[in-house]
């Protein structure tokens, strides 16, 4: 049996609890790098944010979910991410990502269970410090995207994060500045930045527990 035929919410577990994991390297691998560093430079305290990187099982193996964000006049305009954003006022990270879960996708809250979180990543186009939830959701979800925000939900099988054929790298431009952009190629969309970050970080923590490397 491959290791990752045992991929399930246990490895999860495991994954999310391992001592002296080395976050920066796996967050790296998949960060862009900004040719003009100091393009983003602020002295402003960065806002707080969360997502959810929400598992649930779909035709017996575990999924997650990402989105498409509509078109509007912002810096992530368009682009592919994780459900969530800006925390409210006395909210914790978790309450922020299920509460921002239930408004962009229809999920309810008290229908997620709280696994844990990864670490937290700082995003300088937009000065937001972004906390990652994981959850487990346990049902099918039905999706109720809300169509001022959600312009396609994309739903993707945890298992290709180990597929190196679909890691790609090039070079753009993006805000108006040079990137050396890495990404993952998931049903022909580029998920790169904060979210490749993201799921590098989870995706290296699985491979420590399943020693597939």
């Amino acid at each position: 049996m491959s290791d990752l035929a045992v991929l399930g919410i246990g490895s999860v577990r495991q994954a999310l609890a391992l001592p002296n994991f080395d976050v920066a390297a796996a967050q790296r691998r998949m960060s862009p790098v900004l040719r003009s560093p100091q393009a983003f430079a602020t002295t402003a305290p960065p806002k707080e944010a969360a997502v959810l990187l929400m598992l649930y099982e779909r035709a017996e193996e575990l999924h997650f979910v990402l989105m498409r964000r509509t078109e509007y006049p912002g810096v992530h305009s368009g682009q592919i991410s994780f459900p969530g954003g800006k925390r409210e006022q006395g909210e914790s990270a978790a309450q922020a990502a299920l509460r921002e879960t239930y408004e962009e996708l229809g999920i309810a809250l008290d229908t997620v269970e709280v696994l844990g979180n990864l670490t937290e990543l700082y995003i300088p186009p937009s000065n937001y410090l972004v906390q990652p939830i994981v959850g487990r959701y346990a049902a099918q979800p039905c999706w109720q995207p809300k169509e001022d925000e959600v312009a396609e939900v994309i739903e993707v099988p945890l298992r290709l994060l180990f597929d190196d054929s679909l890691k790609g790298a090039e070079e753009t431009v993006r805000y108006g500045y040079p990137f050396r952009i890495v990404y993952y190629n998931l049903f022909g969309h580029k998920v790169w930045g904060a979210t490749a970050s993201i799921l590098s970080e989870l995706e290296m923590r699985l491979r420590t527990v399943l020693h597939n490397f």
